[in-house]
């Protein structure tokens, strides 16, 4: 399906290596803050985190990177299309190269994660999906010299690569503020963890999210979360 539609945009996916899929559109109904002014997304693909983001928070201003020059493409002319146009900035350049004068409040990323696994045949998708060992190292670093002092950085990712982001992360003064165990269904362990990571000390707060109650039927918390973007609820 190239346009996928949701209640208040659309989506064209048409030339991305990525399609929206259930991680995207999670982080992008959880990742919070109280009230970002400056928002990015890393990494942005399609552009509908962005644009959820955008829906989500009114007032604030959504910069997107994304490195693919396909898909950046695809993301700007969603971006012009949606009725978040005049708040929403897409950025062809990769996260290493990207400077910004003001700080954000709010940082979400869907990021590769596929470190050292074997590549795909596909070398786009292999980009979109696949990262070095330095990326996330260099990902944090870079994240928090855009963190302004009350920021969230906002990730989601496999447990493994999540237990060493937070590791990273404390080498540059960012305390895991939030833990989301995602499931697929309360007979399953965790198979993603959306992590929130803020600047000094925090309180830890930590829950479980589970996506299906049965065989292809979602949760009320499932529905609950995405009933605001998804047409079927």
């Amino acid at each position: 399906m190239s346009i996928f539609k949701f209640k208040q945009f659309e989506v064209d996916q048409r030339g991305c290596a990525m399609r929206i899929n259930t991680d995207g559109v999670l982080i992008a109904a959880m990742a919070n803050h109280k009230k970002p002014k400056n928002i990015l997304d890393i990494g942005t693909g399609t552009g509908v985190i962005a644009m959820m983001l955008a829906q989500r928070f009114p007032e604030a201003n959504i910069h997107a990177v994304e490195i693919d020059a396909q898909a950046a493409e695809t993301a700007e002319k969603n971006f012009q299309l949606s009725p978040f146009s005049n708040r929403l900035t897409i950025n062809h350049t990769s996260i290493e190269q990207y400077e910004y004068a003001q700080q954000f409040d709010l940082i979400v990323s869907n990021p590769p994660f596929f470190v050292n696994d074997l590549k795909s045949e596909e070398l786009r998708k292999g980009i979109a999906r696949h990262a070095n060992e330095d990326f996330f190292s260099m990902l944090i670093k870079k994240s928090s010299g855009l963190l302004a002092n009350e920021g969230m950085i906002w990730l989601i990712l496999p447990v493994k690569q999540a237990d060493e982001v937070i590791g990273i992360a404390a080498h540059y003064n960012l305390s895991l503020a939030e833990r989301i165990h995602i499931h697929s269904d309360e007979s399953k362990p965790t198979f993603r963890q959306i992590i929130c990571l803020k600047k000094g000390e925090v309180v830890l707060k930590e829950d479980d999210f589970y996506i299906y109650e049965s065989l292809k039927q979602h949760t009320a918390a499932y529905k609950e979360l995405l009933k605001d973007f998804f047409l079927a609820y």
